[in-house]
This record gives structure tokens, sequence and C-alpha cells, in this order.
């Protein structure tokens, strides 16, 4: 599998036109999943703030997609074990980003079914980072109402991508749709 950066999950029948809207910001993959896709782009600011603009233009321009997850930071994996180690190393960097604010973690998994629970990662993450920020004197709190970001985890097979956004770039990309 290539080296994604972005997983895009599309609407039924949606992976022809996915292909033809997204193609020219960088190299559109199927996975073995049933409609998603990976990408690999050089500038994820450009995709975004065109996919914005032409989605503002045009309410219908994105009408394949179901959500869009660019992500930062990516790492292969071969069991939970190691899921687990690299992911709380992953999420730990966003500890200053983080710092007295609410968030939560939302994993969407692809593979792995029943080694890996999107549920009990979201949790054992939570936890981790919690822990961190308390340790750090700037402690943070879980919620789903509204919170000031949201930590995306996405898996493809034993391929992860993690990225953290704030409210307002989910309000200024409101095509990601983390939860």
């Amino acid at each position: 599998m290539m080296n994604w950066n972005v997983v895009v999950s599309v609407n039924e029948r949606g992976v022809q036109k996915a292909c033809q809207m997204l193609g020219d910001f960088g190299q559109l993959k199927r996975t073995d999943f049933l409609n998603v896709l990976v990408m690999k782009t050089d500038d994820l600011h450009n995709l975004l703030e065109t996919l914005r603009a032409k989605s503002l233009e045009d309410n219908d321009y994105l009408s394949f997609l179901s959500r869009m997850i660019p992500v930062t930071g990516t790492f292969t994996f071969q069991t939970p074990e190691e899921f687990e180690v690299k992911s709380r190393k992953a999420v730990l960097t966003w500890v200053p980003e983080l710092a007295g604010k609410s968030f939560h973690i939302r994993m969407h998994r692809r593979g792995f079914k029943g080694k890996l629970s999107s549920l009990k990662e979201e949790q054992f993450l939570d936890h981790i980072l919690l822990e961190a920020l308390d340790t750090a004197g700037t402690p943070g709190r879980i919620t789903f109402d509204n919170p000031d970001a949201i930590l995306a985890v996405e898996t493809i097979a034993n391929r992860a991508g993690l990225s953290l956004w704030t409210r307002e770039q989910m309000q200024r990309y409101p095509f990601i749709r983390l939860d």
C-alpha cells in the first residue's frame, strides 16, 4: 500500500467522481475496503483550501464525499501491542496543543477486526493524554459536546494515520466530518 496522508470515504458509487475531483491534488488509490480510498498529496493546506472554496461556490461539489481525513503523521504496525506503543508516542506530541483544552479521540478502524477495538483504543489514548496533561500541570478534559479539538486516528489494514483538528479548523473544513 502506498504511503498515504489522506483517507477518503465516498458515498455509494462515488469512487469515480472522487478520482475525477481529487486526482489533481495527488495520487489516489482504492483500498480493499468498500468506498475507502487513500491519497498522497504534497500540500494538505492547498487541498483543504481549494475544496473549501469550491464547495462554497457549489454546494454539490463534494456530494460524492462521505468524509475526508488528512493526517499529519503515519506509522505501520503488525500487532495491537505495536499499535498502542506507536500511537501513544504519536499522541503525546500534541500535549502542548491540548494544554487546558477539551478534546476527544475519534478512531476509524479498517482491518484488524477482532484484534483492535476502536472504542478501547480511543479510551486508551484519552487516558494517556489526560495523564500527560495532568503531569504537565495543564489538565485537559474529555468531552463530545463542542470540544476544543478532536484527535483523529485512521487505520487502513496495518497502517495508521493521526491528526489533530481544532474547533476552528473543523468549522472551516466541514467536509472532514470527524464524528
